[in-house]
């Protein structure tokens, strides 16, 4: 018997401070603090490691959480990768919500990038009080741009663990915008 995902049940970052990151998510991105969980050790290892989980409403079941670790080192970003990899994206309804998003976040008095266009979907980008990179995205693609890119990846990944370059299968998303 195979393993029968449901769908994610949270993913989990760590924070600088668990208050002002509830804060800034609801409201910034307007979601729902659902809960939290305290402990003075680690459920996994019984490690002595006093911590503050938090967990925020995504929408569609999708809960984002954070972990504020006031023992440990403070934290940092992992400087062997650019800081534009490692994000967080989450989607809007359609064009004219990311750009309402869009005006929210800069009267946050933030820096946002965009919108960017990647041919299948435009999106936005900035950074919470944790230094994680966010990603606000509106899907533009149609069924068969979908089906195309779905179509190609094998080959474009065989091709990329062969030659470590950009494959131009799916060169039109980019040519094109």
């Amino acid at each position: 018997m195979g393993v029968n995902l449901k769908r994610i049940h949270h993913v989990a970052y760590r924070c600088k401070d668990a208050k002002e990151t509830v804060e800034f998510y609801r409201r910034v991105l307007d979601m729902d603090f659902v809960l939290a969980i305290a402990e003075d050790e680690v459920p996994s290892t019984k490690e002595p490691d006093p911590y503050m989980h938090v967990f925020l409403d995504a929408g569609m079941g999708n809960v984002l959480a954070f972990f504020e670790l006031p023992t440990r080192e403070p934290m940092d970003r992992d400087r062997n990768t650019p800081e534009w990899v490692q994000h967080i994206a989450f989607e809007v309804e359609d064009l004219d919500a990311l750009m309402a998003a869009k005006r929210k976040v800069e009267a946050e008095g933030l820096d946002v990038i965009g919108p960017t266009d990647h041919g299948i979907f435009k999106s936005i980008y900035f950074f919470d009080p944790n230094g994680h990179r966010l990603e606000l995205a509106a899907n533009t693609a149609t069924p068969e741009q979908m089906k195309q890119l779905h179509d190609v990846a094998p080959a474009m990944l065989e091709e990329w663990s062969r030659t470590k370059r950009a494959p131009r299968h799916a060169a039109w998303l980019h040519e094109n915008a």
